[in-house]
Protein backbone atom coordinates (compact mmCIF):
# COMPACT_ATOMS: atom_id res chain seq x y z
CA UNK A 1 0.00 0.00 0.00
CA UNK A 2 1.13 3.22 -0.90
CA UNK A 3 1.79 6.37 1.35
CA UNK A 4 -1.57 8.59 -0.15
CA UNK A 5 -4.27 5.60 0.55
CA UNK A 6 -2.59 4.60 3.72
CA UNK A 7 -3.04 7.72 5.27
CA UNK A 8 -6.47 8.30 3.36
CA UNK A 9 -7.20 5.47 5.53
CA UNK A 10 -8.10 6.68 8.87
CA UNK A 11 -9.11 10.86 7.84
CA UNK A 12 -11.46 8.58 5.50
CA UNK A 13 -12.65 6.92 8.45
CA UNK A 14 -12.65 10.46 10.96
CA UNK A 15 -14.77 12.14 8.42
CA UNK A 16 -17.07 9.79 7.53
CA UNK A 17 -17.83 9.01 11.44
CA UNK A 18 -18.45 13.07 11.22
CA UNK A 19 -20.84 12.98 8.76
CA UNK A 20 -22.96 10.46 10.06
CA UNK A 21 -22.97 11.94 13.47
CA UNK A 22 -24.54 14.98 11.47
CA UNK A 23 -27.43 13.12 10.29
CA UNK A 24 -28.71 13.05 13.66
CA UNK A 25 -28.19 16.86 13.89
CA UNK A 26 -29.43 18.28 10.37
CA UNK A 27 -32.54 20.11 11.38
CA UNK A 28 -30.64 21.53 14.57
CA UNK A 29 -27.70 22.71 11.87
CA UNK A 30 -30.15 24.39 9.57
CA UNK A 31 -31.62 26.29 12.34
CA UNK A 32 -28.21 27.13 13.52
CA UNK A 33 -27.48 28.56 9.61
CA UNK A 34 -29.92 30.75 9.42
CA UNK A 35 -29.45 32.31 12.63
CA UNK A 36 -25.81 33.16 11.46
CA UNK A 37 -26.30 33.86 7.79
CA UNK A 38 -28.81 36.80 8.85
CA UNK A 39 -26.42 37.99 11.51
CA UNK A 40 -23.85 38.18 9.21
CA UNK A 41 -26.48 39.18 6.17
CA UNK A 42 -28.03 42.53 8.47
CA UNK A 43 -24.43 44.37 7.90
CA UNK A 44 -24.78 44.17 4.07
CA UNK A 45 -26.74 46.75 1.18
CA UNK A 46 -29.66 43.43 1.13
CA UNK A 47 -29.80 42.43 4.93
CA UNK A 48 -30.53 46.54 5.25
CA UNK A 49 -33.31 46.52 2.52
CA UNK A 50 -35.08 43.26 3.99
CA UNK A 51 -34.40 44.25 7.65
CA UNK A 52 -33.17 41.33 8.77
CA UNK A 53 -32.16 42.69 11.93
CA UNK A 54 -35.98 42.54 13.02
CA UNK A 55 -36.44 38.73 11.70
CA UNK A 56 -36.67 36.39 14.60
CA UNK A 57 -37.70 33.13 13.22
CA UNK A 58 -38.04 31.26 9.37
CA UNK A 59 -41.84 32.25 9.08
CA UNK A 60 -40.40 36.21 9.61
CA UNK A 61 -37.98 35.52 7.46
CA UNK A 62 -40.04 33.84 4.58
CA UNK A 63 -42.82 37.09 5.02
CA UNK A 64 -39.71 39.50 4.83
CA UNK A 65 -37.43 38.09 1.91
CA UNK A 66 -39.51 36.73 -1.52
CA UNK A 67 -38.07 34.22 -3.77
CA UNK A 68 -36.09 35.53 -6.47
CA UNK A 69 -34.48 34.13 -9.59
CA UNK A 70 -30.99 35.65 -10.62
CA UNK A 71 -32.79 38.33 -12.91
CA UNK A 72 -34.27 39.59 -9.70
CA UNK A 73 -30.96 39.41 -7.80
CA UNK A 74 -29.09 41.13 -10.87
CA UNK A 75 -29.39 45.09 -9.30
CA UNK A 76 -27.31 43.66 -6.42
CA UNK A 77 -24.75 41.51 -8.41
CA UNK A 78 -24.41 44.62 -10.93
CA UNK A 79 -23.25 46.87 -7.75
CA UNK A 80 -20.82 44.03 -6.85
CA UNK A 81 -19.22 43.80 -10.32
CA UNK A 82 -19.11 48.14 -9.53
CA UNK A 83 -16.39 46.97 -7.04
CA UNK A 84 -19.04 47.45 -4.31
CA UNK A 85 -18.33 46.35 -0.71
CA UNK A 86 -21.20 44.64 1.40
CA UNK A 87 -23.75 44.53 -0.63
CA UNK A 88 -25.09 40.53 -0.75
CA UNK A 89 -22.35 39.07 2.07
CA UNK A 90 -19.83 41.02 4.03
CA UNK A 91 -16.57 42.55 2.09
CA UNK A 92 -16.60 41.22 -1.62
CA UNK A 93 -16.49 37.61 -3.51
CA UNK A 94 -13.26 36.03 -4.35
CA UNK A 95 -14.53 34.58 -7.28
CA UNK A 96 -17.52 35.09 -9.49
CA UNK A 97 -18.52 31.33 -10.91
CA UNK A 98 -19.66 32.28 -14.48
CA UNK A 99 -22.06 30.11 -15.66
CA UNK A 100 -24.75 30.06 -18.42
CA UNK A 101 -28.61 30.89 -17.45
CA UNK A 102 -31.27 29.94 -20.27
CA UNK A 103 -33.08 33.25 -19.42
CA UNK A 104 -30.44 34.97 -18.45
CA UNK A 105 -27.69 35.07 -20.11
CA UNK A 106 -24.69 34.78 -18.60
CA UNK A 107 -24.63 34.58 -15.28
CA UNK A 108 -22.25 35.71 -12.17
CA UNK A 109 -22.78 33.86 -8.80
CA UNK A 110 -20.77 34.96 -5.96
CA UNK A 111 -17.94 32.76 -4.54
CA UNK A 112 -16.39 34.14 -1.23
CA UNK A 113 -13.90 33.01 1.41
CA UNK A 114 -16.92 31.36 3.90
CA UNK A 115 -18.49 29.45 0.82
CA UNK A 116 -15.45 28.67 -1.27
CA UNK A 117 -15.46 25.15 1.75
CA UNK A 118 -18.22 23.83 0.99
CA UNK A 119 -17.61 23.50 -2.81
CA UNK A 120 -14.23 22.07 -1.89
CA UNK A 121 -14.68 19.56 1.16
CA UNK A 122 -17.92 18.10 -0.32
CA UNK A 123 -16.25 16.90 -2.88
CA UNK A 124 -13.78 15.51 -1.03
CA UNK A 125 -16.49 14.67 1.64
CA UNK A 126 -17.81 11.98 -1.12
CA UNK A 127 -14.86 10.53 -2.13
CA UNK A 128 -13.74 9.76 1.42
CA UNK A 129 -16.85 8.37 2.49
CA UNK A 130 -16.57 5.88 -0.31
CA UNK A 131 -12.92 5.10 1.30
CA UNK A 132 -14.61 4.34 4.36
CA UNK A 133 -17.87 1.87 3.26
CA UNK A 134 -15.98 0.14 0.60
CA UNK A 135 -12.14 0.26 1.74
CA UNK A 136 -10.96 1.17 -1.89
CA UNK A 137 -8.30 3.37 -0.76
CA UNK A 138 -5.95 2.45 -3.75
CA UNK A 139 -7.32 4.54 -6.56
CA UNK A 140 -5.81 7.65 -4.38
CA UNK A 141 -2.18 6.45 -5.74
CA UNK A 142 -2.55 6.44 -9.43
CA UNK A 143 -3.85 8.74 -11.84
CA UNK A 144 -7.13 11.05 -11.00
CA UNK A 145 -9.16 13.28 -14.03
CA UNK A 146 -11.36 15.17 -13.42
CA UNK A 147 -13.13 16.66 -17.18
CA UNK A 148 -13.87 20.36 -16.60
CA UNK A 149 -13.62 23.93 -18.07
CA UNK A 150 -10.78 26.10 -18.61
CA UNK A 151 -9.04 26.99 -15.21
CA UNK A 152 -8.36 30.67 -16.57
CA UNK A 153 -9.93 33.51 -15.04
CA UNK A 154 -10.78 37.00 -16.03
CA UNK A 155 -11.29 39.87 -14.02
CA UNK A 156 -14.81 41.71 -13.23
CA UNK A 157 -14.67 44.30 -11.10
CA UNK A 158 -11.64 43.01 -9.89
CA UNK A 159 -13.05 40.05 -8.88
CA UNK A 160 -11.01 36.42 -10.82
CA UNK A 161 -14.23 34.93 -12.79
CA UNK A 162 -14.24 31.84 -14.40
CA UNK A 163 -16.06 28.81 -15.17
CA UNK A 164 -16.97 26.96 -11.25
CA UNK A 165 -14.44 23.70 -12.44
CA UNK A 166 -12.07 25.79 -13.10
CA UNK A 167 -12.32 27.90 -10.16
CA UNK A 168 -11.87 24.44 -7.98
CA UNK A 169 -9.06 23.69 -10.35
CA UNK A 170 -7.22 25.86 -8.21
CA UNK A 171 -7.99 24.47 -5.04
CA UNK A 172 -6.77 20.93 -5.59
CA UNK A 173 -4.84 20.06 -2.20
CA UNK A 174 -1.03 19.61 -3.42
CA UNK A 175 -0.84 16.15 -2.41
CA UNK A 176 -3.48 14.88 -5.68
CA UNK A 177 -1.46 17.67 -8.02
CA UNK A 178 0.88 14.91 -8.89
CA UNK A 179 -1.71 12.43 -9.66
CA UNK A 180 -4.26 14.97 -11.39
CA UNK A 181 -5.12 14.92 -15.16
CA UNK A 182 -4.52 16.38 -17.81
CA UNK A 183 -2.01 19.26 -17.43
CA UNK A 184 -3.05 22.41 -17.02
CA UNK A 185 -2.34 23.60 -20.54
CA UNK A 186 -4.54 21.07 -21.74
CA UNK A 187 -7.07 22.21 -19.53
CA UNK A 188 -6.77 25.43 -20.50
CA UNK A 189 -7.92 24.93 -24.31
CA UNK A 190 -11.14 26.38 -25.00
CA UNK A 191 -12.29 24.20 -27.88
CA UNK A 192 -14.04 21.03 -26.77
CA UNK A 193 -13.03 18.33 -29.44
CA UNK A 194 -9.28 20.35 -29.67
CA UNK A 195 -9.10 19.79 -26.03
CA UNK A 196 -10.40 16.17 -25.56
CA UNK A 197 -7.60 15.07 -28.22
CA UNK A 198 -5.01 16.19 -26.15
CA UNK A 199 -6.61 14.69 -23.07
CA UNK A 200 -6.18 11.14 -24.68
CA UNK A 201 -2.94 11.76 -25.67
CA UNK A 202 -2.11 12.81 -21.96
CA UNK A 203 -3.93 9.78 -20.62
CA UNK A 204 -4.30 6.81 -22.96
CA UNK A 205 -1.09 5.38 -21.40
CA UNK A 206 -1.27 6.32 -17.86
CA UNK A 207 -2.20 4.67 -14.56
CA UNK A 208 -6.05 6.29 -14.62
CA UNK A 209 -7.84 4.95 -11.68
CA UNK A 210 -10.81 7.72 -11.39
CA UNK A 211 -12.48 9.50 -13.67
CA UNK A 212 -14.89 12.31 -12.97
CA UNK A 213 -17.22 14.61 -14.80
CA UNK A 214 -20.61 14.87 -16.83
CA UNK A 215 -21.78 11.38 -18.29
CA UNK A 216 -22.28 12.70 -21.42
CA UNK A 217 -18.46 14.41 -21.85
CA UNK A 218 -16.85 11.21 -20.36
CA UNK A 219 -18.54 9.03 -23.03
CA UNK A 220 -16.98 11.06 -25.21
CA UNK A 221 -14.02 10.62 -23.90
CA UNK A 222 -14.67 6.49 -23.60
CA UNK A 223 -15.41 6.80 -27.22
CA UNK A 224 -12.36 8.43 -28.60
CA UNK A 225 -10.14 6.51 -26.12
CA UNK A 226 -11.57 3.31 -27.83
CA UNK A 227 -11.46 4.92 -30.95
CA UNK A 228 -7.24 5.38 -31.08
CA UNK A 229 -6.48 2.25 -29.09
CA UNK A 230 -9.31 -0.15 -30.17
CA UNK A 231 -9.72 -1.42 -26.53
CA UNK A 232 -12.29 -1.56 -23.87
CA UNK A 233 -11.40 0.73 -20.70
CA UNK A 234 -11.21 -1.94 -18.67
CA UNK A 235 -7.76 -2.91 -21.01
CA UNK A 236 -6.79 0.46 -20.71
CA UNK A 237 -7.00 1.51 -17.41
CA UNK A 238 -6.97 -1.66 -15.42
CA UNK A 239 -6.70 -0.35 -11.81
CA UNK A 240 -9.48 2.16 -13.08
CA UNK A 241 -11.91 1.43 -9.74
CA UNK A 242 -14.15 4.92 -9.25
CA UNK A 243 -16.38 7.11 -11.53
CA UNK A 244 -17.61 10.13 -10.31
CA UNK A 245 -20.40 11.78 -12.34
CA UNK A 246 -23.13 14.86 -11.74
CA UNK A 247 -24.82 17.46 -13.65
CA UNK A 248 -27.86 15.06 -15.49
CA UNK A 249 -29.04 12.08 -14.90
CA UNK A 250 -27.20 8.57 -14.59
CA UNK A 251 -29.15 6.47 -15.50
CA UNK A 252 -29.71 7.11 -19.37
CA UNK A 253 -25.83 6.96 -19.40
CA UNK A 254 -24.90 4.03 -17.30
CA UNK A 255 -25.16 1.17 -19.66
CA UNK A 256 -23.54 2.78 -22.65
CA UNK A 257 -20.41 3.26 -20.33
CA UNK A 258 -20.25 0.46 -18.25
CA UNK A 259 -20.33 -1.18 -21.77
CA UNK A 260 -17.73 0.90 -22.70
CA UNK A 261 -16.25 0.43 -19.62
CA UNK A 262 -16.44 -3.62 -20.30
CA UNK A 263 -17.44 -3.98 -16.82
CA UNK A 264 -19.61 -2.65 -13.98
CA UNK A 265 -17.54 -0.17 -11.29
CA UNK A 266 -18.51 1.48 -8.04
CA UNK A 267 -20.25 5.12 -9.13
CA UNK A 268 -20.21 8.18 -6.96
CA UNK A 269 -23.00 10.74 -7.74
CA UNK A 270 -22.52 14.45 -6.77
CA UNK A 271 -24.93 17.07 -6.98
CA UNK A 272 -22.97 20.63 -7.51
CA UNK A 273 -24.02 23.81 -8.95
CA UNK A 274 -21.80 26.93 -9.06
CA UNK A 275 -24.31 28.14 -6.68
CA UNK A 276 -23.03 25.52 -4.19
CA UNK A 277 -22.43 21.77 -3.78
CA UNK A 278 -25.73 20.60 -2.45
CA UNK A 279 -25.68 16.69 -2.08
CA UNK A 280 -23.72 13.85 -2.27
CA UNK A 281 -23.76 10.05 -2.41
CA UNK A 282 -22.47 8.80 0.76
CA UNK A 283 -23.20 5.27 0.10
CA UNK A 284 -23.28 2.49 -2.10
CA UNK A 285 -25.81 0.50 -0.74
CA UNK A 286 -28.73 3.40 -0.32
CA UNK A 287 -30.67 5.56 -2.99
CA UNK A 288 -30.20 9.32 -3.33
CA UNK A 289 -28.04 12.07 -2.10
CA UNK A 290 -27.48 12.87 1.13
CA UNK A 291 -28.31 16.50 1.93
CA UNK A 292 -26.02 19.03 2.71
CA UNK A 293 -27.01 20.27 5.94
CA UNK A 294 -24.27 21.63 7.85
CA UNK A 295 -22.31 23.62 4.67
CA UNK A 296 -23.09 27.22 5.00
CA UNK A 297 -26.43 26.78 3.17
CA UNK A 298 -29.74 27.13 4.71
CA UNK A 299 -32.37 25.65 2.43
CA UNK A 300 -36.40 25.98 1.60
CA UNK A 301 -38.23 24.01 -0.41
CA UNK A 302 -41.23 24.74 -2.11
CA UNK A 303 -44.00 21.94 -3.78
CA UNK A 304 -42.95 22.05 -7.60
CA UNK A 305 -46.73 22.69 -8.64
CA UNK A 306 -46.09 26.09 -7.16
CA UNK A 307 -43.19 27.62 -8.26
CA UNK A 308 -44.90 29.94 -9.89
CA UNK A 309 -47.49 31.34 -7.96
CA UNK A 310 -47.30 34.66 -6.50
CA UNK A 311 -47.10 33.86 -2.55
CA UNK A 312 -45.74 29.74 -2.99
CA UNK A 313 -45.64 27.45 0.18
CA UNK A 314 -42.46 27.74 1.38
CA UNK A 315 -41.18 24.70 3.65
CA UNK A 316 -38.02 24.87 5.68
CA UNK A 317 -36.14 20.81 6.66
CA UNK A 318 -38.73 20.34 9.61
CA UNK A 319 -41.61 20.12 7.15
CA UNK A 320 -40.36 18.31 3.91
CA UNK A 321 -41.97 14.91 3.11
CA UNK A 322 -40.82 11.98 1.31
CA UNK A 323 -42.01 11.39 -2.72
CA UNK A 324 -42.64 15.01 -3.00
CA UNK A 325 -41.31 16.98 -5.85
CA UNK A 326 -40.16 20.63 -4.70
CA UNK A 327 -38.54 23.49 -6.02
CA UNK A 328 -35.14 23.79 -4.24
CA UNK A 329 -34.51 27.57 -2.88
CA UNK A 330 -31.31 28.67 -1.41
CA UNK A 331 -29.47 30.59 0.83
CA UNK A 332 -26.22 30.83 1.25
CA UNK A 333 -22.71 32.26 3.10
CA UNK A 334 -22.15 33.73 -0.42
CA UNK A 335 -24.82 36.38 -0.19
CA UNK A 336 -27.62 34.08 -1.93
CA UNK A 337 -31.01 34.89 -0.58
CA UNK A 338 -34.19 32.65 -1.25
CA UNK A 339 -32.79 32.32 -4.79
CA UNK A 340 -34.51 30.08 -6.74
CA UNK A 341 -31.87 27.19 -7.93
CA UNK A 342 -33.97 26.14 -11.01
CA UNK A 343 -33.69 22.50 -9.80
CA UNK A 344 -36.70 20.28 -9.05
CA UNK A 345 -35.70 17.26 -5.87
CA UNK A 346 -37.51 14.40 -4.44
CA UNK A 347 -36.48 13.42 -0.82
CA UNK A 348 -36.70 9.10 -0.68
CA UNK A 349 -35.71 9.54 2.99
CA UNK A 350 -35.61 11.90 5.89
CA UNK A 351 -33.72 9.75 8.31
CA UNK A 352 -30.94 10.82 6.86
CA UNK A 353 -32.03 13.29 4.59
CA UNK A 354 -31.40 12.04 1.45
CA UNK A 355 -32.76 13.13 -2.38
CA UNK A 356 -32.93 12.35 -5.91
CA UNK A 357 -32.36 15.75 -8.22
CA UNK A 358 -35.81 15.27 -10.77
CA UNK A 359 -35.60 17.88 -13.40
CA UNK A 360 -35.48 21.35 -13.62
CA UNK A 361 -38.72 23.99 -13.19
CA UNK A 362 -37.93 25.60 -16.56
CA UNK A 363 -37.79 22.21 -18.35
CA UNK A 364 -41.09 20.67 -18.56
CA UNK A 365 -43.55 20.28 -21.45
CA UNK A 366 -46.62 21.53 -20.59
CA UNK A 367 -48.49 23.20 -23.85
CA UNK A 368 -52.08 21.76 -23.08
CA UNK A 369 -51.94 21.49 -19.12
CA UNK A 370 -49.96 18.22 -18.60
CA UNK A 371 -46.95 19.59 -16.85
CA UNK A 372 -44.71 16.58 -17.72
CA UNK A 373 -41.31 17.40 -15.72
CA UNK A 374 -38.05 15.46 -16.37
CA UNK A 375 -38.50 12.35 -14.15
CA UNK A 376 -41.19 11.24 -15.98
CA UNK A 377 -39.84 11.37 -19.36
CA UNK A 378 -36.55 9.30 -18.18
CA UNK A 379 -38.60 6.98 -16.43
CA UNK A 380 -40.46 6.27 -19.14
CA UNK A 381 -37.86 5.95 -21.96
CA UNK A 382 -35.56 4.04 -19.97
CA UNK A 383 -38.30 1.46 -18.50
CA UNK A 384 -38.86 0.36 -22.43
CA UNK A 385 -35.42 0.50 -23.43
CA UNK A 386 -34.54 -1.85 -20.56
CA UNK A 387 -37.15 -4.12 -21.72
CA UNK A 388 -36.19 -4.12 -25.07
CA UNK A 389 -32.61 -4.33 -24.56
CA UNK A 390 -31.98 -1.01 -26.09
CA UNK A 391 -29.39 1.46 -25.41
CA UNK A 392 -29.93 4.98 -25.64
CA UNK A 393 -27.23 7.83 -26.27
CA UNK A 394 -28.92 11.31 -25.70
CA UNK A 395 -32.86 12.26 -25.99
CA UNK A 396 -35.43 15.34 -25.49
CA UNK A 397 -38.91 16.14 -25.90
CA UNK A 398 -40.57 18.95 -27.37
CA UNK A 399 -44.19 19.46 -28.26
CA UNK A 400 -45.60 19.72 -31.57
CA UNK A 401 -48.94 21.80 -31.70
CA UNK A 402 -50.55 20.88 -34.94
CA UNK A 403 -51.94 24.14 -36.75
CA UNK A 404 -53.96 22.27 -39.18
CA UNK A 405 -56.14 18.85 -39.05
CA UNK A 406 -55.23 16.68 -36.64
CA UNK A 407 -54.31 16.36 -32.89
CA UNK A 408 -51.31 17.76 -31.16
CA UNK A 409 -48.65 15.28 -29.61
CA UNK A 410 -45.15 15.23 -27.65
CA UNK A 411 -42.16 14.84 -30.42
CA UNK A 412 -39.52 13.08 -28.74
CA UNK A 413 -35.80 13.32 -30.42
CA UNK A 414 -33.67 9.72 -29.75
CA UNK A 415 -30.37 9.34 -30.68
CA UNK A 416 -30.15 5.34 -30.24
CA UNK A 417 -26.50 3.59 -29.92
CA UNK A 418 -29.06 0.37 -31.02
CA UNK A 419 -32.50 0.68 -32.55
CA UNK A 420 -35.61 -0.85 -31.37
CA UNK A 421 -36.32 -3.72 -34.20
CA UNK A 422 -40.20 -1.92 -34.42
CA UNK A 423 -40.02 1.98 -33.47
CA UNK A 424 -43.68 1.85 -33.45
CA UNK A 425 -43.78 -0.45 -30.75
CA UNK A 426 -40.92 1.03 -28.75
CA UNK A 427 -42.74 4.25 -29.08
CA UNK A 428 -46.34 2.50 -27.84
CA UNK A 429 -44.38 1.41 -25.04
CA UNK A 430 -42.83 4.60 -23.62
CA UNK A 431 -46.46 6.13 -24.43
CA UNK A 432 -48.15 3.71 -21.76
CA UNK A 433 -45.04 4.60 -19.44
CA UNK A 434 -46.09 8.43 -19.70
CA UNK A 435 -49.62 7.53 -19.18
CA UNK A 436 -48.97 5.63 -16.15
CA UNK A 437 -46.44 7.83 -14.20
CA UNK A 438 -48.09 11.08 -15.50
CA UNK A 439 -51.97 10.92 -14.83
CA UNK A 440 -52.85 14.39 -16.67
CA UNK A 441 -50.98 13.18 -19.61
CA UNK A 442 -53.38 9.96 -19.42
CA UNK A 443 -56.21 12.53 -19.19
CA UNK A 444 -55.22 13.68 -22.29
CA UNK A 445 -54.67 10.87 -24.45
CA UNK A 446 -57.77 9.29 -22.99
CA UNK A 447 -60.11 12.21 -24.18
CA UNK A 448 -58.51 12.32 -27.58
CA UNK A 449 -57.13 15.48 -26.86
CA UNK A 450 -53.63 14.64 -27.36
CA UNK A 451 -52.73 12.05 -29.98
CA UNK A 452 -49.35 9.20 -28.46
CA UNK A 453 -46.24 10.80 -28.80
CA UNK A 454 -43.84 10.04 -31.57
CA UNK A 455 -40.24 9.15 -31.99
CA UNK A 456 -38.21 11.22 -34.33
CA UNK A 457 -34.53 9.21 -34.72
CA UNK A 458 -31.81 11.32 -34.57
CA UNK A 459 -28.62 9.96 -36.36
CA UNK A 460 -25.49 8.81 -34.80
CA UNK A 461 -23.52 11.87 -32.92
CA UNK A 462 -26.46 14.29 -34.00
CA UNK A 463 -26.77 15.79 -30.62
CA UNK A 464 -23.00 16.01 -30.63
CA UNK A 465 -23.12 18.07 -33.60
CA UNK A 466 -26.17 19.93 -32.42
CA UNK A 467 -24.27 21.18 -29.00
CA UNK A 468 -21.55 22.02 -31.25
CA UNK A 469 -23.48 24.43 -33.87
CA UNK A 470 -24.55 26.56 -30.64
CA UNK A 471 -21.48 26.83 -28.59
CA UNK A 472 -22.53 24.46 -25.84
CA UNK A 473 -19.83 21.19 -26.97
CA UNK A 474 -18.03 20.05 -23.54
CA UNK A 475 -17.53 21.51 -19.93
CA UNK A 476 -20.87 21.74 -17.76
CA UNK A 477 -23.02 21.90 -20.62
CA UNK A 478 -26.15 19.89 -21.11
CA UNK A 479 -29.34 18.96 -23.61
CA UNK A 480 -32.25 19.98 -21.90
CA UNK A 481 -34.51 16.57 -21.10
CA UNK A 482 -37.69 18.49 -22.18
CA UNK A 483 -38.81 22.09 -23.43
CA UNK A 484 -41.95 23.62 -23.55
CA UNK A 485 -41.42 25.06 -27.16
CA UNK A 486 -39.62 24.30 -30.46
CA UNK A 487 -36.87 25.77 -30.29
CA UNK A 488 -34.38 22.62 -29.73
CA UNK A 489 -36.79 20.45 -32.05
CA UNK A 490 -36.40 22.98 -34.51
CA UNK A 491 -32.53 22.97 -34.59
CA UNK A 492 -32.35 19.24 -33.90
CA UNK A 493 -34.67 18.85 -37.68
CA UNK A 494 -30.62 19.40 -39.21
CA UNK A 495 -29.66 15.84 -37.67
CA UNK A 496 -32.91 13.34 -37.85
CA UNK A 497 -32.49 10.27 -40.18
CA UNK A 498 -34.26 10.50 -43.16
Amino acid sequence: MKIKSLLAKPFASYIHSKIRKGMHTALADQDAILKELLKVGKNTEFGKDHQFGNINSYREYTQGVPIRDYEAFKPYINKVKEGRHNVLWKGKPIYFAKTSGTTSGVKYIPITNESIPNHINTARNALLCYMAETGNTAFADGKLIFLSGSPELERIGGIPTGRLSGIVNHHVPKYLRSNQLPSYETNCIEDWETKLDKIVEETINQDMTLISGIPPWVQMYFDRLQEKSGKRIKDLFPQFSVLVHGGVNFEPYRAKLFESIGQKIDAIETFPASEGFFAFQDTQTEEGLLLNTNSGIFFEFIPAGEIFNDNPTRLSLHDVKVGENYALIINNNAGLWSYNLGDTVKFVSTDPYRLVVTGRTKHFISAFGEHVIGEEVEHSLLKAAERNNVRITEFTVAPFIQQGEGKSYHEWFVEFENKPDNLEAFAQQVNENLRQKNIYYDDLIRGNILQPLKISVVRKNGFIDYMKSIGKLGGQNKVPRLSNDRAIANALQNWIES
